[in-house]
């Protein structure tokens, strides 16, 4: 496994994460107690943790805070960088908090490594969520701030709004069928020194269906998600592809430690750009 700073400066992790968005129906159910597969899906980011993978993001939203905290039990906290997310309803100060100390609750630990904004919310002033957050990290509740779904304008504000503590990161959508980031929020982001997360990084599985993409994962001897995970992580980027089997995770983590050869990059690139 490959490590990186998250941030201009800051820790390293896994280049590779583990996302633990479901799906719709996994998030309704789960509000009504009911989670499917909640055992496999458990046993996924444990074996991803043996592979070395130590980068784990939830949100409050996804339902899916308990399983993290089942998974971590018994890990080394330290080892572990944790991030979740706040949802756009909760981003007043004292809601704020309240979401916080929830999540903390659900994940079992009394600290998460990167607090982020799922989304941003117009009706709530930017420097008010980022202040409070700035009082989180003083008070040792959050290791970093980030943001989630941030235009760049967005992000801009949100730079300016930190008094005291920097913007460590911002998750964003980012694969090699999306690539609408690079003309703005990924020059914003290299200026400033923050990390860039993708999420979706396999399109929807679309990318795995990809003839271009079977095709070159074919003639280097890796598979299809391995290579469109490291085609980001030779981005700069940090994927968070689903955890739900063990075996996708496993495989997930051995996108590390090789490079995509440049004509099989380009390749890639110009079949994805046409829509192939």
């Amino acid at each position: 496994m490959e490590y990186r700073e998250i941030c201009g400066g800051c820790d390293k992790v896994s280049v590779v994460g583990m996302g633990t968005y479901y799906d719709a129906a996994w998030i309704v159910l789960s509000r009504l107690g009911i989670r499917r597969g909640a055992e496999l899906k458990v046993q996924a980011l444990r074996a991803g943790i043996r592979a070395g993978i130590n980068f784990i993001d939830t949100a409050e939203l996804y339902g899916s805070e308990p399983l993290v905290g089942r998974a971590i039990q018994g890990q080394r906290r330290e080892d572990l960088f944790i991030a979740t997310k706040v949802w756009p309803t909760h981003l007043r100060r004292e809601a704020l908090f309240k979401a916080l100390r929830a999540s903390l609750s659900r994940l079992g630990t009394n600290y998460v490594d990167l607090y982020q904004v799922h989304f941003p919310n117009p009706r709530v002033p930017i420097g008010e969520t980022m202040g409070a957050m700035e009082e989180m990290v003083d008070k040792g509740l959050i290791r970093y701030i980030g943001v989630s779904n941030f235009s760049a304008p967005q992000l801009r504000a949100a730079l300016q709004a930190l008094k005291r503590h920097r913007l460590a990161t911002v998750q964003m959508e980012y694969n090699l069928a999306n690539r609408r980031i690079e003309a703005d929020l990924i020059p914003l982001c290299k200026e400033n020194g923050i990390g860039v997360i993708a999420y979706y990084p396999l399109g929807h599985g679309r990318l795995l269906r990809n003839e271009v993409v079977i095709k070159v994962a074919k003639e280097i001897g890796r598979t299809p998600a391995q290579v469109v995970l490291n085609w980001l992580i030779g981005r700069g980027a940090f994927p968070i592809p689903r955890a739900s089997r063990p075996d996708h995770v496993v495989e997930d983590a051995e996108a590390t430690g090789w490079e995509i050869p440049s004509e099989k990059r380009e390749e890639l690139e110009r079949a994805l750009e046409r829509g192939a």
